[in-house]
């Protein structure tokens, strides 16, 4: 009974074939994800046939195959999103999942067929197609405060029209003769200013003197009466 058992265990290994551990794949929605399968090839001679297919390696050929090659070129395909962009010549027989999508997540069989009894080369693979994440930070304020280097905060400046009374003559005349006229203007209007001065003083003293005439006269008449009364 116990050399049955072994003997099914041999025969279990050898029609398995040589199988390297599960790898594991993981890629993005969206984007094109390459799960990776190679052999050695050393000459024309050993270019030959490999399958993908869905699950696990069985003990020939590929379950749920989605790709065949002759060694040289793709001989059958289930699905166009299925590819293999590697050097074929060169053993690189790399599987493209091309706009990869959560459906194909799951377990993927590599094998290449190498010539002979349980030969064949076998790997498994695990891919794992995953949603991008999105970020869920809030967005950033911005105010319109500037900071000088020293630290300090500047607020932007408003302008404020204000309504300011009339200015009298006095003060239209030293706004006159500010610092906005050239030196000849100052000149003039200087001049000027003197001009009325001594207008205006002529004029005063024109006007006294007449006072006085008459109060002369006044005195005069005043004692003429007054003699003429003693007669």
């Amino acid at each position: 009974m116990s050399s049955y058992f072994c003997m099914n265990w041999v025969f279990l290994i050898l029609f398995a074939g040589p199988t390297v551990s599960e790898l594991p794949v993981n890629g993005d929605v969206g984007q094109n994800v390459t799960v990776p399968c190679s052999y050695t090839v050393r000459g024309t001679q050993d270019i030959t046939s490999m399958c993908w297919g869905r699950d696990s390696c069985p003990a020939s050929k590929c379950n749920w195959p989605i790709i065949w090659t002759d060694g040289w070129k793709v001989t059958e395909r289930y699905g166009s999103r299925y590819m293999l962009k590697g050097n074929l010549l060169k053993g690189d027989v790399s599987l493209t999942i091309v706009n990869a999508e959560e459906a194909d997540s799951g377990r993927y069989c590599c094998r290449v067929e190498i010539p002979g009894w349980f030969n064949d080369q076998t790997s498994n693979h695990w891919v794992v197609i995953k949603k991008a994440r999105i970020s869920t930070a809030s967005p950033h304020t911005y105010t319109s405060e500037q900071t000088s280097a020293a630290g300090s905060t500047s607020e932007s400046s408003f302008t404020i029209a204000r309504t300011w009374p009339p200015a009298s003559a006095s003060e239209a005349l030293q706004t006159a003769s500010g610092p906005c006229l050239g030196a000849s203007d100052r000149l003039d209007v200087t001049s000027d200013l003197q001009n009325v001065t001594l207008s205006l003083s002529s004029q005063q003293y024109s006007e006294h003197g007449l006072y006085i005439g008459i109060g002369l006269c006044a005195v005069l008449l005043a004692i003429l009466i007054f003699a003429l009364f003693l007669t």
